[in-house]
């Protein structure tokens, strides 16, 4: 038996939707299937009934399937002839430790290849109405862990700094960009399960962050935005705010499709129709 191959596939940053199309045509050819946590179930779906759905899925504090051991069923598989793709959040490469797995698998010998994913650290902001740059505000930006946000953590006031999963650290990420020079007025967005029917956009500032987020009741997945490229979104949906988000100390946008009755998302038939977000 010959070996198989693995495919380090990025899901997108949570609307089924935004998978690339060379990333579908692989999940409907697929043998095995590692997939994340917060992989759409929409795209299991579109795996073959025969295929073999492993979840290997992290949580904050919580690390069920060790990293090692996610190693070993990659090359495990792939040994077996399979074809397997390894479904991950955003993008492979971006906080998703592809890295690792790809290190793991070459090691190992075994063919692999990398099928970047649209990250969340471009396209969640993009949901909300907040370009990550803009040549009057950002000439660039910096993406961050909140896991870990450290002694490394260094960002410039003319950049727009993203953070993936602030929650569990917000406190911390807060006073790191505060030790960087960050002042207290500094526009923040958070943005809670971007790209999907209950999106929501939690706007205020350094100063206010981690009472906004505990108030609001903030919870994972998230992305914390901070620079002056947040202030464009009042421009870019302003006019859609009701008078009750104007007066509020943060605007909170829920994102559309709106929610079936039962609860269901209201997505269309068939991955790719999904409707896209007009802010």
């Amino acid at each position: 038996m010959g070996l198989g191959k693995v495919f380090l596939v990025g899901a997108g940053p949570g609307d089924p939707g935004l998978i690339t199309v060379r990333g579908l045509r692989l999940l409907r050819t697929a043998e095995v299937v590692v997939y994340d946590r917060l992989v759409h179930p929409d795209l299991l779906e579109e795996t073959p009934p025969t295929s073999l759905r492993i979840p290997v899925g992290k949580g904050p504090g919580e690390h069920p399937v060790p990293q090692e051991a996610i190693n070993a069923l990659l090359v495990h598989y792939a040994r077996q002839g399979k074809r397997v793709v390894r479904l991950k959040g955003g993008d492979p490469f971006v906080f998703g430790r592809g890295g690792e797995e790809a290190e793991a698998l070459a090691q190992a010998g075994i063919p692999f290849e990398v099928v970047p994913g649209v990250s969340s650290a471009i396209a969640v902001p993009a949901s909300a109405g907040i370009p990550v740059t803009h040549r009057r505000y950002a000439s660039g930006f910096r993406v961050l862990t909140g896991h870990g946000a450290g002694a490394h953590l260094a960002t410039s006031l003319q950049e727009t700094v993203v953070v993936l999963m602030p929650v569990g650290s917000l406190p911390q990420v807060v006073e790191r960009l505060r030790g960087q020079g960050w002042p207290e007025d500094a526009p923040v967005a958070f943005v809670e399960n971007g790209t999907l029917p209950t999106q929501r956009t939690l706007v205020t500032t350094l100063g206010e962050a981690v009472a906004t987020a505990r108030t609001a009741g903030l919870r994972p997945p998230a992305v914390m935005v901070v620079g002056e490229v947040v202030r464009l979104r009042e421009r870019l949906i302003g006019a859609g705010r009701s008078q009750q988000e104007t007066r509020s100390p943060w605007a909170v946008l829920p994102g559309p499709p709106e929610p079936a009755q039962d609860g269901a998302a209201t997505y269309p038939q068939g991955i790719g129709d999904c409707p896209r977000r007009l802010w």
